[in-house]
């Protein structure tokens, strides 16, 4: 008997749209990684992690300009290659692209035609795991290229031709990597093959892709894996000569990390590797990283750089939070050994809750309390608000504004 998908499991509204598109005598199927992950969960003796796709995506022999005729809120967001984003009555997108084939691409760009069949639709997919198809009516699962066996065999294979894939599309190379290191799969030595001859070419796709598919790597349970794919597959030194010496030792301690952030998990494999806090961030910003998480990247290494202070001390905490409140728990959450990290941020919790002051804007007296007092605005007036906080920082008592008046008269 031939397989049936579980309806049930995709949006009502996806379904909507599917039958809508059937009424109007247009072919639909549900395609995407969506599909994948519910052949998943039904196939493998153990539920395996998505790789970030979640949507169920439509397939359709009608046009974009059917499409939009058809539905009375479209966004054509990708029309020149057949997708059209339909709007259901929450205002929340799905995806329909027209079945299509490619008839010229740079490795980047592709430009495709329509008119062709959905067997021949899938056969322009990357793997074989990410061409099956369902029918919306019927739950008739469409798997010309054996998909479905190679998820049972857990293992990643190119649709058809391996050179041609990589070929067509060069950021297939990293979302293979990242498929194989997700779902523990092994990858079918011709793709293998011909992954690793085209990882030079990854230096051509934009930085933007290639962080996009790094941070989405680094998410996984075990990140390790995905850099040490990076690494033999030749990629690692291309994308980040940064990280030349992460070895695979070095690399298993990035999950260790107690956090799954890509961005804290990227800043860790820096410091793993060696690098300081500059290079981390000019990296950081090569590869296109917010301005936000590029300066995260960079004091977070630096936290790594710097000795941890011991729980039971309140004194050392205060201090070593002056450096780094901002990522303090990113820098704990990366830092050796292990087990005084739950003691470490419970002491952090402690000092932050306490509201000790931890720097000279959260004394008890400001610089225009202490002109009021007498003293004469200028470099001198920040030297002593500086005193004034080292001995707050010892001893946080002394934070009342009686006091550091007083204790400011004196140092001046």
């Amino acid at each position: 008997m031939a397989e049936v998908f579980p309806l049930e499991r995709i949006p009502a509204p996806t379904r909507e749209i599917a039958s809508r598109l059937l009424a109007a005598g247009h072919e639909a199927w549900f395609v995407g990684g969506a599909v994948r992950d519910v052949m998943m969960e039904r196939l493998l003796p153990r539920r395996v992690a998505g790789a970030g796709a979640a949507d169920f995506d439509i397939a359709t022999s009608a046009l974009p300009e059917q499409v939009r005729a058809l539905f009375e809120r479209t966004v054509p967001i990708g029309i020149e290659h057949g997708t059209v984003a339909v709007l259901d009555r929450h205002g929340t997108a799905h995806e329909v692209t027209t079945f299509r084939r490619d008839v010229a691409t740079d490795g980047r760009r592709a430009v495709v035609a329509f008119g062709v069949s959905l067997d021949e639709d899938l056969a322009r997919r990357d793997f074989t795991i990410n061409a099956i198809a369902v029918h919306p009516a019927s739950g008739e699962v469409r798997d010309p290229f054996g998909g479905r066996e190679d998820i049972g065999a857990r293992l990643l294979r190119a649709v058809g031709d391996p050179p041609t894939r990589f070929l067509e599309d060069r950021l297939r190379v990293l979302r293979g990597l990242r498929f194989a290191a997700a779902f523990d799969f092994s990858i079918h030595p011709p793709t293998w093959a011909a992954l690793r001859d085209a990882a030079s070419d990854v230096a051509n796709l934009s930085r933007e892709r290639v962080r996009d598919e790094w941070l989405k790597m680094l998410a996984s349970s075990t990140p390790s894996v995905g850099v040490g794919l990076w690494r033999r597959a030749g990629v690692l030194g291309e994308v980040w000569p940064e990280l030349a010496g992460l070895d695979e030792a070095v690399g298993e301690r990035l999950d260790a990390v107690a956090s799954r952030d890509p961005v804290l998990l990227t800043a860790a494999a820096f410091r793993y590797a060696g690098a300081g806090p500059e290079a981390a961030e000019a990296a950081a910003r090569r590869l296109r990283f917010s301005n936000k998480d590029a300066a995260r990247a960079r004091e977070v290494v630096a936290g790594l750089m710097t000795p941890l202070p011991a729980p039971g001390s309140s004194r050392e905490v205060r201090r070593w939070l002056v450096e780094h409140r901002a990522v303090a728990r990113d820098v704990i959450a990366a830092s050796e050994p292990r087990e005084r990290r739950a003691d470490l941020l419970a002491a952090v919790d402690v000092v932050l809750a306490s509201g000790d002051p931890l720097t000279v804007h959260e004394l008890a007296v400001t610089g225009d309390d202490l002109a009021a007092a007498g003293l004469v605005p200028g470099r001198a007036m920040g030297n002593v608000l500086r005193r004034l906080l080292e001995e707050v920082l010892d001893e946080p008592s002394r934070n009342t504004k009686d006091q550091l008046l007083a204790r400011a008269k004196e140092l001046s």
